[in-house]
């Protein structure tokens, strides 16, 4: 079995796009690592320009992905392979994810907060991207910290935001999903899992001896709640795994608090008057896509999708309708001109649905 893992990382790509590096300096003096994809030179693009946008991009925009937990910005993967060249985009780890430094805070004990999470995406923005059009684009924390951005920069999403998507994410009220578990078990679950993850994170060095033993066991529970696919390729699964085996149990323990505090329903007025995505699986069991509707239901001018049999991993289980719906975006925020499909970086076998 292991030699079979070996054997996938090895068959495919996925995570080896790389851009410029650089680094950000969030509030505390944590180092938040970005990467940069510029836009090539015409000579190189022109035909593939014409084939996502119609024409090539007027405007110097810069598209800002942020992922989710416990992964990092190799989760973008497809898209960033769609949109590459095509437009400017950064690529950031979040705090304590993938090549970003642990939180200065939290190695001070301050637990992590979601309003910490959007300043440490406003100081990504003051250096990757100070000037020029923004699309913010979200998965998951990732959506909770461009909401938090959004909350304590109001005059930023006026000013220069010109679009927004919200992909399988939540404006609040994760402490009532059910992550797919009968009414006992879930009560079980929010009753014990925060004392658990502490005592764990407590222990890391033990734990993730553990983790590496029991390799088989969580690949199938992560497999559950990533995909809703069963034929998702396994090479995919397999490099959700990795990105999420890279996430420390101390990491995954000092963050998880923060999801049951989350609110920003409030702040999703600030998107109002933008063209905004708003993109879910329809059986994702972490923010289950009735948390996207709510949010689609406070921006009645949005687009909402729902995928079907897709889970969480969206980007990754269906990237074709996630592209093709990033592309849409960019030609409604006026950065491009009339999109045309995109259907060369993932499965094609699955449409998207309008959601309510």
């Amino acid at each position: 079995r292991r030699k079979a893992r070996l054997a996938l990382d090895a068959s495919g790509p996925y995570g080896a796009l790389r851009g410029v590096p650089g680094r950000a300096v969030a509030t505390d003096g944590t180092e938040l690592y970005y990467e940069v994809d510029e836009v090539e030179p015409d000579s190189g693009t022109g035909t593939r320009r014409r084939r996502l946008f119609g024409r090539r991009t007027p405007a110097p925009v810069t598209v800002v992905f942020s992922h989710g937990y416990c992964l990092n910005q190799d989760s973008w993967h497809f898209q960033r392979a769609a949109l590459r060249g095509v437009v400017r985009c950064v690529y950031w780890d979040q705090r304590s994810h993938g090549r970003s430094a642990r939180g200065a805070e939290q190695q001070e004990g301050t637990p992590v907060s979601i309003d910490r999470l959007g300043g440490d995406l406003k100081a990504v923005l003051d250096t990757a991207a100070p000037q020029g059009p923004l699309v913010l684009v979200g998965h998951s924390m990732g959506g909770m910290t461009v909401m938090a951005l959004a909350d304590q920069y109001p005059e930023l999403i006026r000013d220069r935001v010109v679009g927004v998507a919200l992909v399988g994410t939540s404006s609040g009220k994760l402490g009532e999903v059910n992550y797919g578990l009968p009414v006992a078990g879930v009560n079980a679950v929010r009753r014990v899992l925060p004392g658990v993850l502490k005592a764990l994170g407590q222990r890391a060095d033990l734990v993730e001896r553990g983790r590496r033993a029991t390799a088989d066991l969580f690949a199938g529970v992560i497999k559950r709640y990533s995909f809703a696919t069963r034929d998702v390729d396994p090479a995919v699964a397999r490099f959700a795994e990795r990105m999420i085996e890279g996430t420390p149990i101390d990491v995954v323990a000092e963050f998880y608090p923060a999801f049951q505090e989350h609110d920003k329903t409030a702040a999703l007025g600030r998107f109002a008057q933008l063209p905004v995505l708003v993109l879910a699986g329809e059986q994702d069991l972490v923010t289950p896509s009735e948390h996207s509707e709510a949010i689609a239901a406070l921006l009645p001018d949005a687009e909402s999708v729902l995928v079907p049999d897709a889970g969480h991993l969206v980007m990754l289980e269906h990237p074709e309708v996630v592209t093709d719906r990033l592309a849409d975006l960019l030609v409604r925020a006026g950065v491009a001109g009339a999109a045309a499909t995109v259907g060369s970086h993932g499965d094609t076998g699955s449409t998207a649905q309008p959601g309510g």
